[in-house]
């Protein structure tokens, strides 16, 4: 197609971006993708030198050779799970906005957001449209893609209309469709359900949040003006959301993935885990609304890892799949796309 051609009857992109995946699991590809993801400032807010010497010296030297196996564990036919889940999901929300081109795009690795927004630049669509697949707003996510977005354009002569699309953590359809998924999954019998969410460091919320509230859980017990774009405080306000469309009483909220020394936010997902087992309580599920498709962190550190302790200390763990392509999910996606997204739930 030549560049100065539009698709017949499109005049608009929609690009739906999540975090990124090696492109094999194998410790240099798993190199190359962490020396992108984590030379992000938005991801390790060091100073330069600081995180040049922690990524370089620290984490690229060892971590490669022990990630890889852990991607080839959940690795599938066609690629990263976080990859063929997300071709599907682009294929189905393709399928209801046809008059959009709808794009896959990882900030980090392959499909890159750049390599996306100049396809779009050279199919010279009017209109664009950008999904950041977080349900929760932080800096180094949906922070990370705006900048990403807004960067590119800057320096481009021809600038299309765009719109990025917000946290969508209390919108109506999202939570609706997640109970559905998870309500299909519980075990009859489960004790607790414990719903679990990426991690950050403290640091990051506080600034993020701006108000520099002290990320406690009764701070975070309800949603207000003041802590409407805390991580932490979305985060518990999806976990009322959900367990009250479920009817679940016995629920808690925790934070997974912590990675370096520095303190991040809790409860950590595993030592909620520990404490669940010394108690006593048996029959335990983890839910994982902060992630829209299986990844490692779903199908390794909580599905395989998680399990594996639990059960050693006498337990049962269920851990949820997450929407993924979904045809409900989908449609959430393409109205988000569509329509503005305004908050639709009290928190």
């Amino acid at each position: 197609m030549n560049a100065l051609t539009t698709i017949p009857g499109k005049r608009r992109a929609v690009v739906l971006v999540n975090l990124g995946t090696p492109e094999a699991p194998t410790p240099a590809a798993v190199r190359a993708y962490l020396a992108e993801f984590l030379s992000d400032p938005r991801v390790v807010d060091l100073h330069p030198i600081a995180r040049w010497l922690l990524l370089n010296l620290v984490i690229l030297p060892r971590r490669p050779a022990k990630v890889a196996p852990l991607y080839e564990s959940i690795w599938m036919k066609g690629g990263s799970p976080l990859l063929v889940h997300g071709r599907a999901l682009e294929q189905q929300v393709q399928q209801l906005l046809p008059d959009a081109e709808v794009m896959l795009a990882m900030r980090y690795g392959t499909p890159s957001l750049a390599s996306v927004l100049d396809r779009i630049d050279a199919l010279r669509l009017r209109e664009v449209t950008v999904v950041p697949l977080f349900p929760h707003e932080a800096s180094a996510t949906t922070g990370s893609v705006k900048e990403a977005v807004y960067s590119h354009y800057r320096r481009h002569p021809r600038v299309p209309s765009v719109r990025v699309v917000q946290p969508f953590f209390d919108d109506a359809g999202y939570l609706e469709t997640l109970a559905e998924n998870v309500r299909a999954q519980l075990p009859s019998d489960v004790q607790h359900v414990l719903f679990s969410y990426h991690g950050l460091p403290e640091r990051q919320v506080r600034r993020e949040d701006g108000t520099g509230h002290c990320l406690t859980d009764s701070c975070c017990a309800s949603l207000t003006a003041k802590n409407a774009h805390c991580y932490r405080a979305q985060c518990f306000a999806t976990t009322r959301l959900l367990a009250a469309r479920l009817g679940l009483t016995d629920v808690g909220t925790a934070f997974q993935s912590r990675l370096g020394r520095d303190p991040w936010i809790g409860p950590a997902t595993d030592s909620t885990l520990q404490s669940l087992a010394d108690r006593g309580v048996k029959r335990v599920a983890i839910v994982t609304p902060g992630f829209v498709a299986d990844c490692l962190e779903t199908l390794e550190e909580l599905g395989k890892a998680a399990v594996e302790r639990f059960q050693q200390r006498g337990g049962q763990l269920t851990v949820t799949t997450c929407l993924n392509d979904d045809a409900a999910f989908a449609r959430v996606i393409a109205r988000l796309a569509s329509v503005p997204v305004s908050s639709t739930a009290a928190v």
